[in-house]
């Protein structure tokens, strides 16, 4: 059985792991080798600056989605900005990418909540307008620090 809960510290290795499959199967750079030094003081804080929940399969993670709160300019409020959410090849079709994206939708309460994904990633498409998402064309940006 597979259980949605938040991220534990001992769970930092196979997210990482997630984390890497992610950024592979999104054709991006991969992963920085110090990334678990990186995302632990955002993840282990109190309160923490990057949300996590994990899809623990019988002691497996198998997915997860990370996001933060953000404000708006052009509103002047607050949102919600899913910056991932996956899962393993293995897990899709299970319900369990909905039950990640409802239980963001429950913690980020009245705020709206903004993502991207991939152009070519049509599979994703559907599946967030299932929710009653709509797209925002933008061209997305990255200037290395």
């Amino acid at each position: 059985m597979t259980v949605l809960r938040s991220v534990r510290p001992d769970d930092l290795p196979a997210l990482l792991a997630l984390i890497a499959d992610h950024a592979a199967y999104e054709r991006a750079a991969p992963v920085p080798p110090d990334l678990g030094e990186r995302l632990a003081p955002a993840l282990f804080t109190d309160p923490p600056r990057l949300r996590c929940l994990v899809a623990d399969d019988a002691g497996t993670l198998v997915g997860y989605a990370t996001w933060t709160r953000d404000f708006a300019t052009w509103t002047g409020r607050h949102y919600t900005h899913l910056d991932c959410l996956y899962l393993a090849d293995t897990h899709r079709g299970r319900g369990l990418g909905r039950g990640l994206l409802d239980a963001v939708i429950a913690e980020a309460g009245d705020d709206e909540i903004q993502w991207q994904t991939p152009v070519w990633n049509t599979d994703a498409q559907r599946f967030y307008e299932r929710f009653g998402a709509h797209p925002a064309p933008k061209v997305r940006y990255t200037l290395p620090g």
